[in-house]
């Protein structure tokens, strides 16, 4: 009769040989939770200004409208206000689109800023993580040298 081996006191050996420290996944979710949550203000803060350019600029529009549907004494009145709410509307369309290119540039200033301190804090966590897996295998290693003399 053929006994089927114990796989798992064979697996809890092996993964007892080579101990895998979780600090540093944990560490590497904790950076990694951080740069989520201020990526998130970042958007967030984007879009709440980038909804009030909008909101501005409706509303002004909708002012520049109600001159150009009232009514008018002379039909080139009408013409003329036409042309001032298509003038206007340039100026609108101008600032507001300069004040969409500031957030845009706040964001990405703000994004990279983020990007290269997230980068830092990654880098020194896989340097101490690879650091103390270098010397627990040493130890490791050491150890199973001293056993097999």
């Amino acid at each position: 009769m053929i006994m089927a081996e114990d796989y798992t006191k064979i697996m809890k050996d092996m993964m007892g040989a080579f101990p895998v420290d979780m600090t540093a996944f944990q560490d590497g979710f904790k950076t990694n939770a951080s740069l989520s949550d201020k990526m998130s203000k970042v958007a967030i803060a984007a879009a709440e200004k980038s909804s009030e350019i909008s909101s501005k600029w409706t509303k002004e529009t909708l002012a520049k409208v109600a001159d150009v549907t009232g009514a008018k004494a002379e039909p080139a009145d009408y013409s003329k206000a036409f042309t001032d709410f298509a003038s206007a509307q340039a100026e609108l369309a101008a600032e507001n689109m300069a004040a969409f290119a500031e957030v845009a540039k706040s964001v990405q200033m703000e994004t990279v800023e983020l990007m290269l301190a997230a980068g830092k804090d990654m880098g020194e966590d896989v340097t101490a993580a690879a650091k103390k897996a270098t010397e627990e295998v040493t130890k490791a290693a050491k150890k199973a040298t001293a056993s097999a003399k």
